[in-house]
């Protein structure tokens, strides 16, 4: 056998493996957060939109809740203000509100036009469209941060009628309160409080790490399937820290709300999407509820 044609059964053999979970996800809906270094590196955006538009055009139903925090914080510096962070959540002032409204708006419409590219029909809406994304104002630790909002309501039936339609929801994490003032959302809580009120099949987050570690400074201790019941005690016993410790709360919470998966993934990884959902062994963290598995053809 040549090594040609060893290349080209390589290739078979990848997509024979990528079968069942085609099948098990058929229709199924995903939330895909997307962030981080994937959104700054062009090479890798459009990667992680292509990612996004196989799995569409593989019977998938996703849904992309992006974020740009990096984006707005050069912004904000473009107008002689200062990035503050309490607790890991932007401090948002009215002229700060205004600057991440424009920005996100921008990235949102860049995303949009980057799937309609490759062939998929995409709308971008922000949480404010339709009231999809109803807020009240959020506090850090008793801490007033301005205009940052906590998600209290989706009103899932726009994005349920979205896909319906064959489209592609891409969204922009802003919102409103009763008084109708706008709010930044914080990436992760849109996309669970999207993930929880659909009870999707999976939840992916994109992030700039490869997982959950059990020792964050030991590379070797990266887990590759976690249990609510084994996440929550890494929390208790002080393993997990930083910005690790909201997004894991946070996957608990979308597992306990009927969200079926759970994905942390490393979006610097080419294709990162696809190895984590069509391969065997994936390459990030899987959540998942007691007794479940994340591998369906019995290879462990």
């Amino acid at each position: 056998m040549t090594s040609n044609m060893q290349k080209y059964l390589d290739k078979a053999q990848v997509l024979i493996e990528a079968l069942p979970y085609i099948q098990r996800f058929n229709r199924k809906i995903i939330v895909v957060k997307y962030g981080g270094s994937a959104m700054v590196d062009e090479s890798l955006k459009r990667r992680v939109i292509e990612d996004v538009t196989l799995l569409k055009l593989c019977g998938f139903k996703p849904i992309i809740v992006h974020g740009g925090g990096k984006e707005i914080s050069k912004w904000v510096g473009k107008v002689g203000k200062e990035a503050e962070f309490i607790n890991g959540l932007r401090v948002t002032d009215a002229e700060t509100m205004e600057i991440a409204e424009m920005v996100l708006g921008r990235v949102n419409k860049s995303l949009v036009q980057l799937v309609e590219s490759l062939g998929v029909r995409a709308i971008g809406i922000s949480g404010k469209d339709g009231n999809l994304l109803q807020v009240e104002k959020k506090f850090s630790d008793g801490q007033d941060i301005g205009f940052v909002g906590d998600v209290k309501k989706v009103n899932a039936e726009i994005l349920y009628d979205l896909l319906e339609k064959d489209f592609l929801p891409i969204i922009c994490p802003i919102g409103m309160d009763e008084e109708y003032n706008t709010y930044n959302i914080n990436a992760d809580d849109a996309a669970c409080a999207i993930a929880r009120a659909m009870k999707v099949e999976k939840l992916a987050f994109l992030t700039d790490i490869e997982g959950v570690y059990k020792d964050p400074k030991d590379p070797s201790t990266l887990i590759s399937e976690l249990e609510i019941k084994e996440a929550k005690e890494l929390i208790t016993d002080g393993y997990i820290g930083g910005g690790m410790l909201p997004k894991l709360q946070n996957c608990i919470d979308a597992i306990e709300s009927g969200v079926s998966r759970v994905h942390i993934l490393d979006g610097r990884i080419p294709h990162c999407l696809l190895l984590e959902i069509f391969t065997n062994k994936g390459i990030g963290t899987a959540i998942l509820n007691q007794k479940e598995s994340r591998y369906y053809d019995g290879e462990q």
